[in-house]
């Protein structure tokens, strides 16, 4: 792999555009914490009985996490997924600027992050950036404790997709790996430029394929934890219905924020959200939760970019599923 970032260089970047969270008082702050930590159990139970994948408990618990922490998490594993051979040279000049753009990136989605299961982490963990959760919370004025189980709700399908198909990390690496093999020192500049040059990066290289598995994967897995989230209803999350209006006005708000958006590639992952909920609630109308289910077995049974787009494709590929 000829991509190598300076991780330090990244970090010190990040650390000092990095804006503060919300102010809080200190048993405030603890309120959120056990809050959060609590919602995540509770997410738990309802996500296995949504979705009928039943998975051990999160080991180890869920780590709720500050801004800054977020970030060295998320540069560990860009590090890992870009690290350059080992003996590798003083990072050049394109390099570095590279590794600045990075630590600009981080800086500015530790803002916006509300939490993530990381797949490629040992041990694997689901993080909750609690700072993000509240400011999001206050702005769009939504019930607290509903708005933090509905987020919890979101990362903690992502643990279940991931724990459930024990293949699925291995096969997201290395479509992502095979990808940026391809990439030429200071390619990270590339993807920090948004969709169009990833389109560009895979015309060049002859690696459309790749990136569209990768498009189809990530739409698959975030759409499915958009449904799951939703499914649990007002008997679990009251204002669930509120928090999802609100919330999606937000994804689509103008202005400054969809500049940035636009340059980090950020419409790109909107649209994932979107796209992969409308094929699993196509699906899920056809053969159930259960028909739904049989994506995860294994890498064959993902759908593809087409299928994505057209669920009756997958559906015909799968044949045997029974009809609800």
């Amino acid at each position: 792999m000829d991509v190598s970032v300076d991780q330090r260089l990244a970090w010190a970047t990040a650390l000092a555009l990095v804006r503060p969270g919300p102010k809080l008082t200190a048993e405030q702050a603890r309120e959120v914490v056990a809050d959060l930590r609590s919602s995540a159990e509770q997410a738990a139970d309802h996500v296995g009985r949504i979705t009928g994948l039943q998975v051990p408990p999160a080991d180890p618990a869920v780590a709720v996490i500050d801004r800054p922490s977020w970030i060295r998490s998320n540069l560990a594993m860009m590090g890992e997924l870009l690290a350059g051979p080992a003996g590798a040279s003083r990072p050049s000049v394109a390099e570095r600027a590279s590794s600045v753009q990075l630590g600009a990136m981080m800086a500015f989605l530790s803002g916006s992050v509300l939490g993530q299961f990381d797949p490629f982490g040992d041990p694997q963990r689901l993080l909750l950036v609690a700072p993000n959760i509240v400011s999001v919370q206050q702005k769009l004025g939504l019930r607290a404790h509903d708005f933090r189980l509905w987020v919890c709700l979101h990362e903690e399908t992502h643990r279940v997709q991931f724990t459930h198909a024990p293949w699925l990390a291995d096969h997201l690496r290395d479509h992502l790996r095979s990808f940026l093999d391809n990439l030429q020192p200071g390619g990270i500049s590339m993807i920090i430029g948004g969709a169009d040059y990833l389109q560009q990066i895979a015309r060049n290289s002859g690696q459309e394929e790749v990136l569209d598995q990768l498009v189809a994967t990530m739409s698959l897995l975030e759409g499915h934890a958009d449904v799951i989230m939703d499914e649990v209803g007002p008997a679990v999350v009251p204002t669930v219905r509120t928090i999802r209006r609100r919330f999606d006005a937000r994804r689509q708000a103008k202005g400054f924020a969809a500049v940035i958006r636009k340059v980090f590639g950020l419409d790109a992952k909107l649209r994932q959200y979107t796209e992969g909920a409308a094929f699993c609630r196509a699906v899920m109308a056809e053969v159930g939760m259960s028909g739904l289910n049989h994506i995860w077995t294994s890498p064959n049974t993902l759908p593809n970019a087409a299928e994505i787009a057209e669920p009756t494709l997958w559906l015909s590929r799968m044949g045997s599923l029974p009809r609800v």
